[in-house]
């Protein structure tokens, strides 16, 4: 009875929501797979360059395999270097310049491919037969150079600062501008500023020396002042040459004390090999460089009677014979006045960039110099009557005559008044004097014929108060 209730009466029984809830826990749950960390992006990269990796794996393998190949071949031909541990040895510039000291060798060149000497001289026989020519009357239109002393013209001294500023002093004697142009100007007689100005100037040199020097008809000089440099002995000279020709070095008391210490002794003969040393006391600058210009190109004054001069540098070493010298570079040629060109440049304008670029004078300096030339007229020519209007200057040959006197003493007067470097100022006085032609400025090859370079050893050291 109770079986036939459930079969034929059935009835749907609804379900409430608090139901549904509770068989909606009993609902079994789809576990979802947690995401791996990262950009998935990867996987775009990825997988190209494996099947990449996968298909040109030979050519990969290849390439280091040839590369490593080809760098022990280039080894193979190679010499193993012994790996020596020394310590470093100090740059010595007196060792350096040894290997050019005492060397006679001819300086070469090739002309129209022809190798030929730089300097070509008489035969040695010759040389010793060799006399100075016979003295001329001196040529229109200077015949006469006056020198401005105090016996002149009453000399006003010159404050330090004024010194200081514009290094006229009481060896110089104070030039103004007026006196600057005036000495330019040629006559019969000039009248210039020279050095030497006063008796208490400076630049004292002893009886004994001064009496020797007045004996000199051809004298080959240099300077080494502050002790800067080592006194070379010249080399290559005649016997003829040896009897006629002085041999004058100056010092001043600051060389004569580093050569004493360094084992270096006058003789009681005044000489050391066959160099006259002169020492000078009481030199009037304080700029050692300006102090050798005297030397360099007052030679007339210091050497009155003296007819011929060959002035050398003290970083060179002369090697060759002085009348001989004289025969190819002066009489030869019909020239008064032999001078080394410069090297590396032609323009005064661009040699005064080098000065300035390598500190040799303050770019102040220079264009007090420069803007002068410019407003004197002084053209931007490389070359001047033919030849190179830059000298190097080093080496100097000339006969003493009126107008070479005349040339360098307005050359000393332009390093006194504007910077020492003589080859700025040089081509502006063989500018300005016209009438000095017959100059020989011979090429770089001969003047390596005629020294052997051996270069500054040591800075020289500046005069104090």
């Amino acid at each position: 009875m109770s079986s036939s209730y459930f079969d034929n009466n059935s009835v749907s029984i609804p379900i409430s929501e608090d139901d549904d809830a509770v068989a909606g826990r009993t609902r079994p749950r789809v576990r979802r797979k947690r995401k791996k960390p990262g950009f998935r992006g990867n996987e775009v990269f990825t997988w190209p360059f494996f099947r990449l990796l996968k298909r040109w794996w030979p050519v990969f393998l290849f390439l280091p395999a040839a590369g490593l190949l080809i760098l022990e071949a280039s080894r193979i031909d190679r010499k193993p270097v012994p790996v020596v541990k020394t310590e470093p040895v100090p740059l010595n510039t007196e060792e350096k310049s040894v290997g050019n000291l005492n060397r006679l060798d001819p300086t070469t060149r090739v002309v129209g491919g022809v190798r030929e000497r730089c300097l070509k001289l008489l035969p040695h026989e010759e040389v010793q037969h060799l006399d100075l020519p016979v003295g001329k009357e001196p040529s229109i239109p200077i015949k006469n150079v006056v020198y401005f002393s105090e016996s002149h013209t009453p000399y006003v001294p010159l404050s330090r600062q004024q010194t200081q500023a514009t290094r006229f002093n009481r060896f110089t004697g104070n030039q103004s501008l007026e006196q600057r142009e005036q000495s330019f100007e040629v006559s019969e007689t000039a009248e210039v500023h020279c050095g030497f100005h006063s008796e208490n100037g400076g630049y004292k040199i002893s009886d004994e020396d001064k009496n020797y020097m007045q004996t000199c008809d051809v004298v080959v000089s240099t300077c080494a002042f502050g002790g800067g440099d080592d006194l070379y002995q010249p080399i290559g000279m005649s016997e003829s040459s040896l009897r006629k020709v002085c041999y004058v070095a100056f010092w001043d008391e600051i060389t004569l004390a580093a050569q004493e210490a360094a084992g270096t002794r006058i003789g009681g003969d005044r000489f050391i090999g066959k160099w006259r040393v002169v020492v000078v006391r009481d030199l009037p600058f304080r700029d050692q460089r300006l102090n050798g210009k005297v030397p360099k190109m007052l030679g007339h004054r210091l050497f009155p009677r003296a007819r011929y001069s060959i002035w050398v540098d003290s970083k060179s070493q002369f090697r060759r014979d002085p009348l001989a010298v004289l025969e190819a570079l002066l009489w030869r040629t019909k020239s008064v006045l032999a001078i080394s060109q410069h090297g590396a440049r032609s323009s005064v304008y661009d040699e005064a960039k080098a000065v300035v670029k390598k500190n040799k004078a303050t770019p102040e300096e220079v264009e007090v110099q420069l803007s002068q030339y410019h407003r004197d007229g002084l053209p931007e020519d490389k070359r001047f009557n033919g030849n190179k209007a830059l000298a190097e200057a080093s080496v100097i040959v000339r006969e003493h005559t009126p107008l070479t006197n005349l040339l360098m003493c307005v050359w000393f007067n332009e390093v006194v008044r504007f910077t020492s470097r003589d080859q700025l100022s040089f081509p502006y006085v063989l500018w300005r004097l016209k009438v000095l032609k017959n100059v020989n400025m011979f090429p770089v090859c001969t003047r390596k014929d005629l020294v052997n370079s051996m270069g500054h050893l040591r800075k020289a050291k500046p005069l104090v108060d």
